[in-house]
This record gives C-alpha cells, structure tokens and sequence, in this order.
C-alpha cells in the first residue's frame, strides 16, 4: 500500500534474517510500507534454494525488495539477487527522485571462515565506486552488511570493536544521511559518525527491525524491536 501522502515514504530494514524470516510478518508497520531493505545474511551459508525460501515470505508481504548478500551468503546468492534486479551489493538505486540508495554485502575477514570475506582494500573501493553514482543525489542511503568501527553497532562482549575500517572512513569523509548495517547481531543500536545516521537492528530472530522514512525529502530513521523476541 502507497504512503497516504505523495511526498512521504517508508521502508521496513531487517537483517541477519539467517533462515529464520519467521517473525516478519509480526512488524506492524507492514501495510504501511512502500518496501523492504535487507542489509544481508538471508542465509547460513546458504545458496540460492535457501536465499530464495526466505525471500518469497518477505515477497508475500511486499514484491519491493531491496537485498543483498552477508558473509554467510555464498557469492552465487549475489548474482541471483542481480538477476532479480534487486541487488544492492556495490548498485546504486533510486529510492525516491532525490535519494539513492546503494549497498556494500558480504563482510571484512572473521574468525569463521564464512562464504563471503574480503579484505578492507576490496571494501574501499566498492564503496568510492559507488559513491560516484550516489553522491549525485541530494541524499544518500548506504546499506552495509559490515558496521563500521568504533561505534554502537559494531561491538561485541568484552567492549571488543569488530567493524570495517573501510566503511567507517568512508563515512566519515562522505557523510551519507543513513547508515543501515548489521553482522554484529549484539550490537543493536543507533550511533552516529559526524552526521550520519547509523542504525544496526540485529538479527531479525531477536525482534530487531528499522523503519526509514522520507518525509518531504527529509530522511529519519528508528529502530524498533518487536515484543517477546529476545
């Protein structure tokens, strides 16, 4: 269902979905929604059979899907999502006629060996590509799979910082409106890097969604949990 006003829209943002879509059709704000963003790991190191269980429950409840692959992903589940026209993994879309929104999947190296690692040189550049598409549009959505480092949204127990310093330098230099992350399921939370707006909202098992709008161009974000999830 369209937004009742023209000039305002809203996206419903989940990730770490990791099999278990389940809980998605509990998010209130479903009808309300132009569409749905997924920030990666629709799977368990899982391939197209497995991505593509998940993505037709999310499809059930709205076609407009914009997704992209995590670490747990295989890389096949990339060129899938592409082939759907869907893929926000280094593409840059429109969201509205002066936003885009553009993705960088996968993840920096872990300790478990997971389908889609790569080194922070490789995320440098996908980013600084994409941005000379994005950075065309008066705002700008960044989805990436990794957080970036030294914020709320990348620390796992023990207060150990875990992000990409390659995102958070491209934030800090690019300064998009919005942050939308994940990966580090424990550290669900809205952060800040100068200007920018960074939300991660855990893993979609443990109740955590984001709602994005746009209102009369102007870009809010706010993180929501879903009651008796954790």
């Amino acid at each position: 269902m369209p937004s009742v006003n023209e000039q305002d829209h809203l996206w419903i943002a989940v990730g770490d979905i990791h099999d278990e879509p389940g809980l998605f059709a509990r998010i209130p704000e479903l009808a309300q929604a132009d569409g749905i963003i997924v920030t990666g790991d629709l799977t368990i190191t899982g391939g197209v059979k497995q991505a593509e269980l998940v993505m037709d429950v999310l499809r059930a409840h709205n076609p407009r899907i914009w997704a992209q692959i995590g670490n747990m992903d295989r890389p096949e589940v990339d060129e899938w999502l592409s082939g759907l026209g869907c893929n926000l993994h280094t593409q840059v879309h429109e969201l509205t006629p002066d936003t885009a929104i553009f993705g960088i999947g996968a993840s920096t190296f872990t300790p478990f060996g997971t389908p889609s690692e790569f080194p922070e040189s490789t995320f440098a550049g996908w980013l600084e590509s994409s941005w000379q598409k994005a950075r065309k549009y008066p705002h700008t959505v960044l989805v990436s799979h990794n957080p970036p480092k030294d914020s709320a949204c990348d620390v796992i127990p023990g207060n150990i910082h875990v992000g990409s310093t390659a995102v958070r330098e491209f934030l800090e230099e690019a300064q998009p409106d919005v942050c939308l992350c994940g990966h580090i399921h424990e550290a669900r939370a809205v952060d800040r890097v100068g200007r920018t707006i960074v939300v991660n909202p855990g893993a979609l098992a443990q109740g955590g969604y984001v709602l994005l709008r746009s209102c009369g161009g102007k870009l809010s974000v706010e993180l929501r949990v879903l009651e008796n999830c954790d």
